[in-house]
């Protein structure tokens, strides 16, 4: 399982493909908050729910200085389907091979009715503008988890 970050950790840099084939790069210093969540498949019921509750509240958080990226394992078609149909405004990025997501510590041992296997655990964290880690959030709850994120980072007055 790969190490989990934490808060003053150097956000690992990386570019990866979005739902409509463009590359996406987070890179040290870009000079806003950004979001990086996890999640394990496009188009089921908790993380359609999620990308909902973000697509809801973005333009608030841009407002406040965060920009928002959706990560997970889907190929860049399944992605461009799921930003359709849910009309995401934010960036969907495809990490097939997870070497992101490991790097964020967000891909390890999962328990699912009894078995165990290795995918995708729901995770968010929040990069400063200086490219490191001010918030990690791991095995988050997809309903409700924007909210409680918004009171973590002290977005609701």
């Amino acid at each position: 399982m790969a190490n989990r970050l934490v808060t003053g950790d150097p956000a690992p840099a990386f570019t990866l493909k979005d739902s409509t084939g463009g590359d996406i790069s987070l890179s040290p210093g870009n000079g806003r908050h950004t979001i990086v969540y996890f999640y394990p498949a496009a188009s089921t019921p908790g993380c359609t729910k999620e990308a909902c509750d973000f697509r809801d509240s973005l333009a608030s958080l841009q407002a406040a200085g965060y920009d928002v990226l959706g990560i997970s394992p889907d190929p860049v078609d399944k992605l461009a389907k799921f930003a359709a149909n849910e009309e995401l405004s934010f960036p969907l990025l495809s990490d097939e091979d997870h070497a992101v997501s490991e790097a964020y510590g967000a891909w390890g041992e999962k328990k699912n009715y009894g078995k165990t296997y290795e995918g995708l655990i729901r995770s968010t964290i929040v990069v400063d503008p200086e490219g490191k880690v001010s918030l990690a959030q791991y095995n988050v709850r997809a309903t409700g988890h924007v909210a409680k994120l918004r009171r973590d980072l002290k977005l609701d007055a």
